[in-house]
């Protein structure tokens, strides 16, 4: 594939996950920069409706490490970021204003709009820690017990904690290479969807995922068997299967 060859291309290709971090601090700046830069993504209707809570402290990054499925990683890397969902600044807002309720915020649509404010938000700041030559990982497991988290980090009704992030300085042994990805010939659909063609590309991306399983030391899997194992089930959601209610309690009605 004939791509053009600039430094953020580069830095977007060479992303991996780092799980492994020097106990160094981060450099003076970064932090502010990596907000800096989810505060550059898009918005919707420029609401802005996303908090980030920087955490240092370590018996509360070591909580939430254990809140998050035993994440080691997470207590280990000196700075973790919870990207937020907040609909309470909003609410605040509007109350502020003068009206006398903030209705629109009770509807799913106000919900995910948010979520995917949020998810821009956070990959804005990776690239701007990995062109400071930190590394990052996203924790999904923050959303393991979302209202406990929601505790530790002081959240009032209306927010929920979506991702967590850590960031650091990589360590010597957290060298490791780049995970193959499904080609365009799976996920670039012109004008139409189109899953005619699909089997034999996804056939080839499992020899390809397999092969930088065995050459990580991990032991040999297909991509698609792992995919159906995640989803066959309930319990491929990992206890994650009563969000709704949970979201419910922390100020989300989602009508």
């Amino acid at each position: 594939m004939n791509l053009p060859d600039n430094p953020v291309l580069r830095q977007l290709f060479a992303h991996r996950s780092v799980r492994h971090y020097k106990s160094d601090p981060l450099p003076a700046g970064a932090l502010e920069a990596g907000i800096a830069a989810a505060s550059s993504g898009a918005t919707s209707s420029n609401l802005q409706n996303w908090s980030v809570i920087a955490v240092e402290d370590q018996a509360t990054r070591s909580r939430l490490a254990e809140l998050s499925g035993g994440q080691s990683y997470v207590a280990q890397a000196p700075l973790f970021l919870a990207w937020v969902v907040d609909l309470s600044r909003l609410e605040r807002i509007t109350q502020r204003e003068g009206a006398s309720e903030a209705e629109a915020l009770a509807y799913e649509e106000s919900f995910l709009m948010a979520t995917l404010d949020t998810g821009i938000a956070a990959q804005n700041a990776v690239l701007a820690f990995e062109s400071l030559g930190l590394g990052t990982v996203y924790i999904g497991g923050l959303r393991n017990d979302p209202e406990a988290v929601a505790s530790v980090l002081g959240l009032p009704s209306r927010t929920v904690a979506v991702v967590g992030m850590c960031v650091g300085h990589p360590a010597e042994d957290a060298a490791g290479g780049i995970k193959p990805r499904l080609g365009q010939d799976v996920v670039l659909h012109r004008e139409r969807y189109d899953h005619e063609s699909e089997e034999e590309p996804i056939d080839t991306y499992n020899q390809r995922a397999d092969a930088y399983q065995q050459e990580q030391g991990l032991p040999s899997r297909r991509w698609t068997q792992t995919v159906a194992s995640r989803i066959a089930q309930t319990r491929g959601l990992g206890g994650r299967h009563v969000m709704r209610d949970v979201l419910n309690r922390l100020g989300f009605p989602l009508r």
